[in-house]
């Protein structure tokens, strides 16, 4: 027997929405369609996050209790209006990833069970040269919102000194993440070094509350400002992105004072769409202009040039120091 099914107009083009009573989130009852409904409300604010850029997907075709499938390439049988992007991984090899260019191609991936959209930080007319620098604020822990609340505050002044502008959105769970427009002139390893200046930076000014340092056992109870979000092939939720957490919250953008007392609580799949409705999208200037990362990368040939560890499923990387966690080589040292 089919499925249960209805067909949507979404921007001219009909999606199919299968089985649009099943329960994803099942603490709140959010339905599949609950879940489309919601990115079609935000589809102007979701669309502007992933316009042009590879993007991949994570898909809970069961609810979010069920299998995760985390894609990368493109989904099979699409349709054939649907744009793809070839992207190249550390590797050195090569896929086709979904390009998203219209809200119907968002439809269509949540028809799939996509529930989190996690875009590269290019353009696919140039996949090797990010246009946005990615400040990742991750509370370790012993920490959690307040703190990274105060680090992003700290990030906003390093940015303000800079002439650049950042634009910050929940996480989606205890973090802050801010945005900021760069000209596509450096590459990968470019503007992972400029993240790195820039995190040290931080972390300078708030030695007790910040950190860059990518081990665990040296972290402490502080928050991390994670440099590699900055690395190809590594992306973070976008705007308007839900996550896939019992009560469904949102990744969702905010202005700077509205920061000053937000929570992440306030912002999920049931509120988000009425914010949107009656504000619109707040970062709706992101692409108005695009900032040089020069004085990010004079930063970091200022501090020695020196670069930190890669995430552990990458090829050792030009320049890369060790990649072998501080006890253990003070082990291999006095042994």
């Amino acid at each position: 027997m089919a499925s249960p099914h209805t067909e949507l107009l979404v921007g001219g083009r009909t999606v199919r929405l299968t089985n649009p009573d099943k329960i994803y989130f099942p603490r709140i009852g959010v339905t599949k369609r609950e879940l489309m409904e919601y990115y079609l409300s935000v589809g102007e604010g979701v669309l502007r996050a992933l316009y042009d850029r590879p993007t991949y997907l994570r898909r809970y075709p069961g609810g979010i209790e069920g299998e995760e499938i985390y894609q990368k390439r493109v989904p099979p049988g699409r349709p054939e209006w649907m744009k793809t992007a070839e992207v190249r991984f550390p590797s050195g090899r090569a896929a086709e990833t979904l390009r998203v260019t219209e809200v119907a191609a968002v439809a269509y991936c949540v028809n799939l069970g996509t529930i989190d959209f996690h875009p590269w930080p290019v353009r696919s007319c140039d996949v090797d040269h990010p246009d946005e620098l990615r400040i990742d604020i991750d509370p370790q822990p012993g920490t959690g919102f307040e703190q990274a609340r105060e680090v992003a505050f700290a990030v906003r002044e390093v940015l303000g000194e800079l002439g650049m502008t950042g634009f910050p959105k929940t996480s989606g769970g205890r973090g802050v993440h801010v945005g900021v427009r760069i000209e596509p002139r450096w590459d990968f390893v470019q503007v992972r070094r400029g993240a790195i200046a820039f995190a040290r930076e931080v972390e300078r000014r708030l030695p007790r509350l910040a950190t860059t340092a990518w081990w665990k056992e040296e972290r402490g109870e502080r928050v991390l400002l994670d440099y590699n979000q900055n690395a190809r092939d590594r992306t973070l939720a976008a705007a308007y992105s839900v996550r896939a957490r019992p009560c469904a919250p949102v990744s969702a953008p905010l202005t700077w004072d509205e920061l000053v007392d937000a929570h992440p609580r306030d912002f999920d799949i049931r509120t988000v769409p009425a914010r949107f409705a009656e504000l619109g999208d707040v970062h709706a200037a992101i692409d108005g202009r695009a900032f040089s990362i020069e004085p990010l990368l004079e930063w970091f040939e200022r501090d020695g040039g020196e670069d930190m560890p890669y995430p552990p499923t990458y090829p050792k990387m030009p320049g890369e120091p060790k990649r072998v966690q501080p006890s253990r080589a003070r082990d291999e040292a006095d042994g």
